[in-house]
């Protein structure tokens, strides 16, 4: 133990070294790997709007990673992100301070196990690590606002015909990044999430960049649904915070959630579309996501959801990644409008994904006034991304 510590800190000091530390023995090996990030970021604010404090330098990411493996039995992780631990407060499920800390068993011949805290097997985008992305942010519809992206619970998962099919399924708390503050909610009900993907001609790994240039087409396809049932006793209220940024990432009621994505890569081009549904159905008629509407109009429910399209392409010659998006995002059907935007990213490598300059420009087409009105139009981010 003392030797890996030894190796964590000349890793985490050291800032020269561009690889993972691996140690190892007959039956355990142990991988150590960091991550760091910054970015400036400047806002165009619309006519009248003043406040500029958001102009600013922000480091993303400070990230220590611990992965390790018994014998191929049991494999663990855990990865902390120093710059969100500062904050004790409100939690950017974009970017935790606690990322993982789970285990996993495979002693078993039908199934594997997790158990712990980690990604929820819900949205592609969610689970395909950000490190492979040229894009400072994930679409607005995977960021965490509307459904959770981590939780601690039980995952049961299993892969058929050379990994071009995989199956998930599982039970957590349902409080998402806010699981690890304490007990449960008082309704004491738990969130139950299923996903199956599929590939072909081949397994797909979970990248936005088709960074090898695949020679065929390679195509994936995948469907995952979440259900909750929390309703809480007369009095009660959910952990501070834990309702998100628009009040529906969990809800006094029963929740549904459930989407669809495709991905396709190409001689380096690749391309990917996701879309979600929520179906919330709060018990208290004066819920607020039932906008003060009576129950005739609201029939007891309300509608959220979006999708997101992206094309990129990576110029192996010139190191370069090229890529677009558009997404839309309608925060409640009851509320008038939608919201849409535009983003364009440049990567430029300068040691493969290990180490990138990236630059991505936001531009909001037009929002959802009444729910999520921001004080911009246009966005740029430029900074670096280093992985140790």
């Amino acid at each position: 133990m003392k030797r890996v510590l030894l190796i964590l800190i000349m890793a985490c000091v050291s800032g020269l070294v561009q690889a993972q530390v691996t140690i190892g023995t007959a039956d355990h090996v142990v991988e150590i790997k960091g991550r760091l990030s910054t970015y400036y970021n400047q806002r165009f604010l619309k006519d009248g709007e003043e406040d500029q404090k958001k102009d600013r330098f922000k480091l993303r990411d400070a990230q220590i990673n611990i992965e390790g493996r018994v014998r191929d039995i049991w494999e663990y992780e855990i990865q902390v992100d120093f710059p969100d631990l500062a904050n004790d407060g409100e939690v950017d499920p974009a970017n935790p301070g606690l990322m993982d800390a789970y285990v996993i068993y495979k002693g078993f011949n039908f199934m594997n196990v997790k158990v712990g805290y980690g990604k929820l097997p819900y949205s592609r985008s969610s689970l395909t690590p950000f490190p492979y992305s040229p894009y400072w942010q994930r679409a607005q519809i995977a960021r965490g606002d509307l459904f959770s992206r981590r939780d601690v619970g039980v995952t049961l998962f299993q892969d058929f015909w050379q990994s071009r099919i995989n199956v998930y399924a599982g039970a957590y708390t349902g409080l998402g990044e806010y699981s690890l503050r304490g007990n449960n909610d008082a309704s004491g009900g738990l969130e139950y999430i299923g996903r199956v993907d599929f590939s072909y001609p081949a397994a797909s790994k979970k990248r936005e960049i088709d960074y090898v240039h695949t020679p065929v087409p390679l195509f994936s396809v995948g469907l995952n649904g979440r259900y909750a049932n929390k309703k809480l006793p007369e009095g009660e209220e959910f952990p501070e915070y834990s309702q998100g940024e628009y009040g529906m990432s969990v809800i006094d009621g029963k929740k549904y959630v459930y989407g669809m994505d495709f991905s396709v890569q190409y001689q380096g081009f690749s391309g990917q579309f996701e879309i979600h549904q929520v179906r919330g159905e709060p018990q208290d008629p004066a819920n607020q996501l039932l906008l003060g509407l009576s129950s005739d109009k609201t029939e007891g429910y309300f509608l959220a959801g979006g999708y997101y399209g992206q094309l990129s392409y990576f110029a192996k010659d010139i190191k370069t990644i090229l890529s677009v998006r558009y997404e839309q995002l309608n925060l409640n059907d009851l509320a008038d409008g939608d919201s849409k935007r535009f983003c364009a990213a440049l990567a430029y490598q300068l040691k493969g994904f290990d180490a990138m300059i990236k630059a991505q420009y936001f531009n909001v087409i037009s929002e959802e006034e009444t729910i999520d009105a921001l004080k911009w139009k246009e966005q740029i981010r430029v900074g670096l991304t280093l992985n140790l």
